[in-house]
């Protein structure tokens, strides 16, 4: 049944907290040791030679001159076998090491993991070499240092860290586009990374000894950004082609060989932005007066604030003085995504935001990133402008907005300091960062059909199956673009829906619909899933009907996404084509468009929240509000049956046994699946929908009761409960177990009483405890047992957190629906038991 906004979301408020419930706790298998033999003879020279340097050579001179030695402070590689943690633990015990990085990379014998150690001196550098000799010789380690023992036992290869780290493949591929064609001495922008130090002295003699070797290069240092809260530091500079190629060629006299370098990349450039096919300004519909008090803020371009359908809802803060450089011509995304923020999609007019939104612009001239700043520090200067000065721009700010992502960083399993900046922010200000997920533009082969006819004239379903499995098959090629695999901000993908009038259909007829009929993710839409196997994107929201056009037959059909139109697209704001007219419109689709309306729903959220509680809902803390939002937006998503069934066909694996990796597969596409605003927003007269905040420390428990309307009782009818989970979480940064708490909502012991058990169409538990929220849906269509008044309880738990933090209260928000198709007074029920009408005189 429709929501209907009469029937506004309602709250519960969660019992007092106790402690966990203890559960079986994994299993962890003691990593099988190679032989000591074996060890020895791998990796004996190396110490060997490094014990008689040492006796001869007390300041290790000819080991430091020697880049392929163990010395003190280098960067050394760890490679083991088994459990990082171990090795966390081991480093522990030698006085001065610091463990900079880590992290597990895929392997086809076991997990193998990888810890990045830097050897500070040369006294924590005799002791590991007096570790080894201890252990290699047979002997009992001393005392504390007993973890070496499955160091040495389990290492796989141990090195310092070279050139061909700093510079890995995919950016040597991106450093050669950028330079090919281009004359040995002209100038190009680069990004480098300098291993981050903790303490503030040998970070500045790490920075000096990299701006020097850049210098002496000949090249130039443009900027630089020291972040202590995510572990980066980097500088932007400026080197010439000649230079770059023996970086690229990852030879030992290059900044390639600087050992102060972590990574050398190409400066980051924005994901393409499409807004296309321009059409005169629909009339504007007066609206009424507009709060200036902003909770959500959009870092983007800059918007044309002059334009009738923003001028009265945006309010700019230029703060790198960008807008001078923007010409209004080319003011496009920023409009774009102020537009569909504050007004959705003008194919389908809605009343505007009531409130004015945030705009710090990020992105300069054409549209693009600035070319000399860092994205990162202009990310974080921004937001600390508005909510960490002491003075804020904008102090009530809970949702921001970033439609922007770095084309030339897909994640492939190493989160990006973007990403890390988001985590750390969100976490420390209480913001949901929502973020796109990237657009792949690249064009992609279609095995199935070899001609454009072949392609254009297949059966509707045969089509969707044929650019599916073309997808599958380059799926490792089209990953989330920084800073999309964030922990705690949610990643939009885009779905392939639209409003575009059946007369505008006409204009998309020179191009194909890949997917007529099915409810999917836009062929471009960026693939998860995210870090450590999280459910990436979280949702999919409109971001058009994309069309595809052949560019290439033959064997095969080769597609390239169409730009968005009149007749596939979102329509926008846009910049007038023509001098002296105040505005136009124009079309646009993608990720961007998708997160753009994801924001814009998480601020509907807010206003019925607002609406119905007042004061109840604003003295919420601003945490305790942006992980509210984040479950209540995240919670109507459903996986489209269809959808979910013919990925499950195509993609398998077939069998018993394999739903799991039946749902991997489904959740890389579409997350936790598609939504109606709408839901998130307001019941139905046969739907409730609950929400309640709290705050766990660490180990504890609590308990939420949800009231069981009697309406479901008795029937067998299908009914469903279904709740979501959501938190922001500290973040260890450097460390594999960067997630620093979980939670969970534990299956109720009696919830089978209510006739449901597990919905089959999700993400299983495994899959969806790897991020910050957390889903569970039961369904059945068997009588349930209902008493009168009677409640399920639901227990949400904090698990024990991973690493060492602080032990502080972490803010959760809770959603949870309780829906019986057509039983059409089970709202109006629960809601007398949970705010009774007040009496009147």
């Amino acid at each position: 049944m429709a929501s209907d906004p009469t029937k506004p979301l309602l709250r519960l408020n969660p019992g007092l907290p106790q402690a966990r419930q203890p559960g079986r706790r994994a299993v962890i298998q003691r990593p099988e040791a190679f032989p000591r033999a074996d060890q020895e003879q791998r990796f004996g020279q190396r110490f060997q030679r490094l014990a008689e340097v040492l006796a001869r050579d007390p300041a290790a001179l000819e080991l430091r001159a020697d880049p392929a030695a163990l010395a003190p402070e280098r960067l050394l590689v760890f490679e083991v076998r088994g459990s990082v943690a171990t090795f966390a633990r081991a480093i522990a015990r030698v006085p001065g090491l610091e463990l900079i990085d880590e992290e597990e990379l895929p392997s086809d014998e076991d997990k193998a993991p990888v810890a990045y150690l830097l050897v500070p001196d040369l006294r924590a550098l005799q002791q590991i070499e007096s570790l080894w000799q201890t252990w290699v010789a047979g002997r009992a380690l001393p005392d504390g240092h007993t973890a070496w023992r499955d160091v040495f036992a389990c290492l796989r290869d141990l090195r310092p860290w070279g050139p061909s780290d700093r510079v890995q493949p995919s950016d040597a591929t991106l450093l050669g586009e950028e330079i090919f064609g281009k004359a040995e001495d002209e100038q190009v922008s680069l990004e480098v990374e300098i291993v981050f130090r903790p303490n503030a002295d040998a970070a500045a003699t790490n920075e000096t000894n990299v701006m020097r070797a850049i210098v002496a290069h000949g090249g130039e240092v443009v900027s630089r950004s020291r972040l202590d809260d995510i572990a980066y530091h980097a500088i932007l500079a400026r080197l010439s082609v000649r230079t770059i190629r023996s970086i690229i060629e990852r030879s030992p006299a290059s900044l390639a060989g600087i050992e102060q370098v972590m990574y050398i990349r190409p400066q980051s450039v924005v994901t393409e932005i499409d807004v296309a096919d321009m059409v005169a300004l629909s009339p504007v519909a007066p609206s009424p007066a507009v709060v200036n008090d902003p909770i959500l803020a959009v870092l983007d371009g800059v918007p044309m604030v002059g334009h009738p359908l923003l001028r009265q809802h945006v309010s700019v803060e230029d703060l790198f003085g960008l807008e001078p450089n923007a010409l209004v011509a080319q003011r496009v995304h920023g409009s774009a995504m102020a537009s569909l923020i504050v007004h959705g999609d003008r194919n389908q007019p809605a009343p505007p935001l009531p409130r004015q939104i945030h705009c710090i612009p990020v992105l300069g001239a054409a549209d693009r990133f600035p070319p000399d700043r860092l994205i990162v520090d202009l990310i974080y200067q921004g937001v600390m402008r508005m909510r960490g000065s002491q003075d804020p721009s904008a102090p009530h700010v809970i949702i921001v907005n970033i439609s922007l992502g770095n084309a030339r960083r897909p994640f492939h399993g190493q989160l990006s300091p973007w990403a890390r900046l988001l985590d750390r922010l969100a976490y420390r200000f209480g913001i949901l960062f929502v973020v796109s997920a990237g657009n792949v533009t690249d064009g992609f082969p279609i095995p199935a059909f070899t001609t454009t006819l072949d392609f254009e004239n297949a059966q509707e379903a045969d089509r969707a199956r044929g650019v599916v499995r073309a997808l599958a098959n380059i799926q490792a090629d089209r990953r989330l673009f920084s800073p999309a695999e964030t922990i705690n901000g949610l990643t939009i993908g885009a779905l392939n829906i639209d409003s575009v009038s059946p007369v505008d259909r006409a204009f998309a007829r020179a191009n194909i619909n890949p997917f007529p009929s099915i409810e999917t993710a836009n062929p471009s839409s960026a693939l998860g899933p995210g870090f450590a196997d999280a459910v990436k994107p979280d949702i999919l929201m409109p971001g058009s009907r994309e069309h595809m056009r052949v560019v290439r037959s033959g064997d095969s059909i080769v597609v390239e996404p169409a730009r968005a139109s009149r007749g596939a697209g979102l329509k926008v704001a846009a910049p007038p084509a023509l001098p002296g007219v105040e505005g136009a419109e124009a079309y646009t689709n993608g990720t961007s468009a998708a997160a753009a309306l994801a924001s814009r729903t998480a601020h509907r959220i807010h206003d019925a929240l607002e609406a119905e509680y007042g004061q109840e809902f604003l003295q919420l803390a601003n945490a305790q509000r942006a992980v509210l939002i984040k479950a209540l937006l995240v919670h109507p998503a459903r996986w489209p049956e269809e959808t979910a069934t013919l990925i499950k066909e195509l993609l398998g694996p077939l069998g018993r046994g394999q739903a799991s990796r039946q749902k991997d597969n489904i959740r890389r596409f579409i997350g936790y699946g598609s939504l109606d605003p709408d839901d998130a927003i307001a019941c139905a007269a046969d739907r409730a929908t609950f929400w309640a905040v709290g705050s766990l420390a660490n180990e504890r428990s609590v308990d939420i009761a949800v009231p069981i309307p009697s309406a479901i009782g008795g029937r067998a009818q299908p009914h469903f409960i279904s709740a979501t989970l959501a938190w922001l979480t500290p973040v260890l940064p450097g460390r594999k177990a960067y997630r620093a708490v979980r939670m969970k909502i534990l299956d109720p012991t009696d919830i089978a009483n209510l006739g449901v058990a597990p919905h089959g169409n999700q993400p299983d538990g495994n899959q969806t405890n790897r991020g910050t929220v957390y889903m569970r849906r039961w369904s059945g269509d068997r009588a349930a047992v209902v008493t009168p008044n009677m409640t399920l309880s639901l227990r949400v738990q904090r698990e024990p957190d991973s690493g060492e933090i602080e032990d502080t209260a972490v803010p959760f928000g809770l959603a949870v629906t309780v829906a019986m198709p057509g039983q059409i007074h089970l709202y109006d029920e629960v809601r007398a038991r949970v705010r009774p009408q007040p009496v009147r005189p």
